[in-house]
């Protein structure tokens, strides 16, 4: 009991339990769409795209979110552009762009005089989330998970089949810019808890996972937020006990559940599937001729 009640008796771990858990969750609900709709490469895009914005808006001294968030739609709006107005492949726009709005974000780190260290943006910096970084958290996260479930029919089908979309009225370029309109908020809530370089991971690993675990997509709804709040709060409380750094053990906790289930998942585990292939063998070899 005093592992698990000590760490919460300290504001500074509450705050960094709350947050996790809100990043955790949203970000685990919106990667089932991600994975299925195949925009890994765009979470990385956007994630790494707002770090100018953030280094700015403490310039500014304006709220980090708000600065985030107008680089995030900015990094989405520059790759829609440059995609259809141009030959140039969708993934290598995805790379130039955010390479070099990253590449700014870096630029102005280095040249900005400040007291404050702007490097916890990159790794994140959960145990110093203030209560107003939380109420950010906590507004961002509930806007973009009512948008997801008011919205989730008409992007589960965007994601399955975009021509069926079309068909019956729906507008598959509407859905796709307001998913990355979403996937752009959601950047920003998980940036207060592991930072611009291991974002990507957590838009990624619950829906990757929870996709080993199931076939259906209502399902897999449940399981990726459930995985990835565990793992959350795993990470939390490992790095207070371990003393490490506390946004990386809650993508290393994440990483070390998709392995388990990479592993041993039942229907599609690498040893289940071996198991399986080893029976079919034995049957075939058992079998009269």
């Amino acid at each position: 009991m005093d592992l698990l009640l000590e760490p919460v008796s300290y504001e500074f771990m509450q705050r960094a339990l709350a947050t996790a858990v809100v990043a955790s969750v949203v970000c685990g609900v919106l990667s089932c769409w991600l994975v299925l709709v195949g925009w890994s490469l765009m979470g990385d895009a956007v994630s790494h795209s707002v770090l100018p914005g953030v280094v700015l808006a403490h310039v500014l001294g304006i709220p980090l979110s708000i600065g985030a968030a107008a680089f995030g739609f900015l990094a989405v709006a520059l790759i829609g552009v440059v995609r259809s107005t141009s030959r140039v492949k969708e993934d290598a726009v995805i790379g130039i762009v955010f390479t070099t709005l990253f590449a700014l974000g870096l630029v102005l780190v280095s040249v900005t005089p400040s007291q404050t260290d702007l490097n916890h943006v990159l790794f994140g910096n959960l145990l110093g989330v203030s209560r107003s970084d939380l109420v950010g958290v906590v507004v961002l996260g509930a806007l973009v998970l009512a948008v997801l479930l008011l919205t989730r029919r008409d992007l589960t089908l965007l994601a399955f089949d975009p021509t069926h979309a079309y068909a019956i009225g729906l507008n598959p370029r509407r859905l796709s810019a307001l998913l990355l309109g979403l996937l752009a908020l959601t950047a920003v809530v998980a940036l207060q808890a592991v930072g611009v370089v291991l974002v990507v991971a957590m838009l990624i690993i619950p829906g990757a996972t929870a996709y080993l675990l199931t076939d259906r997509f209502q399902v897999m709804l449940l399981v990726a937020p459930a995985i990835a709040l565990v793992c959350g709060v795993t990470g939390v409380y490992a790095s207070y006990h371990l003393d490490t750094s506390t946004g990386p053990m809650v993508v290393l906790a994440q990483g070390a559940a998709f392995a388990l289930v990479y592993l041993l998942a039942p229907r599609r585990g690498v040893l289940a599937a071996r198991v399986a292939a080893a029976r079919r063998r034995r049957q075939l070899v058992s079998r009269p001729a």
